[in-house]
């Protein structure tokens, strides 16, 4: 790892914190610390359910009930079992917490308003235009890709939407009965591997690695949500199947797509796929690549 990029990154941080407020107590001059006023935020006016603010703000149990019970002591928030679901907990603000939600609301505005205030057009646009790269390479820093059992309910929502995708984008439509299969079993060790990329627990990405002979393996059932594309997610699988490939033994690489799919064989080519001619009966498939593994 860069030394020079290590540095930057803990002098953006200790510049960041310093400036926005997060080493005091006083958060937005409310008197308590932005843990707890984005935990306001974050609960809002519709309410949220315990275990999705776990999830969405990266908190681990004990700190989070902390942080609740607080809410709680100043009158702002309260708890109780969801609707339906006993085991289940779900808080919502009171009365005195919608109105603080305003209040922080408005001086988080002002607070952004005075940021940019002091900064000539030119640099507003810089910084803000630096913020949103930021926050771009940061939600992909946080993107983690493991192995998944391809049966799960993360699994089957990924290949599904990827199914539906195909089917959306071919100019035949898409029977995924039709062609080579890429069933669940296949996608298991010794025979395969199914990995997922996952954002904030949320599954958003997908890619499979089937093996069709003696050393040769077959990259399968590659997907990216909508809405994470340019993060380099895809890039990444590919990257990682490659790693399984090499764990398994495998000396080859094979993989086919549609025309449609240009943006699949641009990513193949980059990473020395070649194309070669027609290995399998798929009738979807326009093109073939193969990749030999050093």
């Amino acid at each position: 790892m860069d030394e020079r990029q290590i540095r930057q990154v803990r002098s953006f941080n200790r510049a960041v914190t310093r400036r926005i407020g997060v080493l005091t107590d006083d958060y937005l001059g409310r008197g308590r610390p932005l843990a707890e006023s984005r935990l306001i935020f974050e609960i809002g006016r519709d309410g949220a359910e315990v275990r999705d603010l776990r999830a969405r703000l990266s908190l681990d149990s004990g700190y989070l009930s902390r942080l609740l019970r607080s809410l709680e002591a100043q009158g702002l928030a309260k708890s109780q079992p969801a609707p339906g679901d006993a085991r289940v907990r779900r808080v919502t603000l009171t009365a005195k917490g919608r109105r603080e939600v305003d209040l922080l609301d408005r001086r988080s505005q002002d607070f952004a308003t005075s940021l940019l205030a002091s900064l000539g057009p030119s640099q507003r646009e810089r910084l803000t235009g630096a913020m949103a790269e930021v926050e771009r390479l940061m939600r992909a820093a946080a993107v983690r890709i493991e192995v998944a059992d391809p049966t799960s309910a993360d699994a089957r929502a990924c290949i599904d939407a990827y199914l539906r995708e195909l089917d959306e984008r071919f100019e035949s439509g898409f029977d995924a009965s039709v062609g080579p299969s890429a069933d669940p079993q296949e996608l298991v060790p010794p025979s395969g591997v199914l990995l997922l990329a996952r954002l904030d627990d949320a599954a958003l990405a997908c890619g499979a690695l089937k093996v069709i002979g003696p050393g040769i393996g077959e990259i399968k059932r590659m997907w990216v949500s909508p809405d994470a594309r340019g993060l380099g997610i895809a890039q990444r699988l590919l990257d990682a199947l490659e790693a399984h490939a090499h764990q398994m033994h495998l000396t080859t690489l094979r993989l086919d797509t549609n025309r449609t799919l240009v943006e699949a064989r641009a990513l193949y080519a980059r990473n020395g796929y070649r194309e070669i001619a027609r290995y399998n009966d798929n009738p979807y498939a326009d093109h073939w690549f193969e990749k030999r593994l050093g």
